[in-house]
């Protein structure tokens, strides 16, 4: 005896997805109109950055209720109750890609949209092995957006580092000291140097010494370069010297860094190429297939044995593509 039939289990369906949408809506919209950092950026920004908190104060009371205050304390009550989630590394990680969430909440908002491709996938398909594959799928989305916006704003920064360290060392030679020139730079080099340079600043006006408001900034970026910077001049703050033929030396040696990896990835380029076109020829293959013969692929949608082989296909072009990567990948 089944306790439901197709039309309660498809009403099921539809509720969890209309309730799964209004919460990822929900969450999207009260973390879009509150822009405020996480707990340790609002303690820095709330004992060194005075003005920074009159204008935020400011701003919050030109908006209605439920898009200033309300929000955030709502934020703050979501953060408390579920702070039995958040982890270390993980907000580690939402600060080196600068974003204005927690980490409590991008456990949520990964949690949402898994249950909503769970339950969509299902509900479309009509088979559960299609929604459990696509909910796998989604939880691991989340993290590469992460990973990736990290990447990016890694990249920029390495991009904006030479010129940070030739303004700091003009700085210097003009008889300003490591933070007016750090100051300097902070104000001549758009985000993401500026802002990253700007925590340095504040962190040691807080409290923090150079060396390790520096160390923090280099685990942030993970920059072979930056901690090739920060090891010089933390060494230099210990045992003296000129610091400006050490930033000399220090860009001299990037300089060269840099060329290195341009010809590293000039001779890796091919290889880089076919790795590509390899993990793109079976979806090209499929797309064609399916313009010529539409069913072709319709034992998809009926047979597991037919399922199961295009899962294992899938993650052997993932784990091929990351294998080719691996090789090309070289370290300077």
């Amino acid at each position: 005896m089944t306790i439901f039939n197709q039309d309660s289990t498809t009403l099921i369906l539809f509720l969890v997805i209309l309730l799964s949408a209004l919460g990822l809506l929900f969450v999207g919209i009260w973390i879009f109109r509150a822009r405020k950092s996480t707990k340790e950026q609002g303690r820095v920004s709330r004992f060194v950055t005075l003005e920074f908190e009159e204008e935020q104060k400011v701003e919050t009371e030109k908006q209605p209720f439920w898009k200033g205050r309300d929000v955030t304390k709502f934020r703050d009550w979501i953060n408390d109750a579920l702070k039995s989630l958040s982890s270390v590394k993980l907000q580690k990680k939402i600060s080196s890609a600068y974003w204005q969430i927690t980490d409590t909440e991008f456990i949520l908002i990964r949690f949402a949209i898994t249950v909503l491709s769970f339950a969509l996938f299902w509900y479309i398909f009509n088979s559960i092995l299609a929604g459990i594959f696509i909910g796998v799928i989604a939880v691991m989305v989340p993290s590469i957006v992460l990973d990736w916006a990290i990447a990016q704003r890694q990249k920029k920064f390495h991009k904006q580092l030479l010129d940070v360290l030739v303004l700091i060392k003009g700085a210097v030679q003009a008889g300003y000291g490591l933070m007016q020139g750090l100051d300097l730079a902070i104000q001549e080099i758009p985000e993401p140097a500026a802002v990253e340079f700007g925590r340095v600043l504040r962190e040691v006006r807080l409290g923090l010494t150079l060396e390790q408001a520096l160390t923090n900034l280099s685990d942030r970026m993970e920059s072979d370069d930056l901690q090739i910077v920060v090891t010089a001049i933390i060494i230099n703050a210990q045992v003296g010297g000129n610091l400006s033929t050490v930033l000399e030396a220090t860009i001299s040696t990037i300089r060269d860094r840099i060329q290195l990896q341009a010809e590293i990835l000039s001779l890796t380029s091919y290889s880089r190429y076919v790795g590509n076109f390899l993990t793109l020829l079976p979806f090209i293959a499929g797309v064609v297939i399916f313009i010529i013969m539409p069913d072709y692929f319709e034992t998809v949608k009926t047979s597991l044995l037919t399922q199961i082989i295009f899962l294992m296909a899938l993650l052997g072009v993932i784990i091929g593509n990351i294998w080719i990567r691996r090789l090309v990948r070289i370290k300077v």
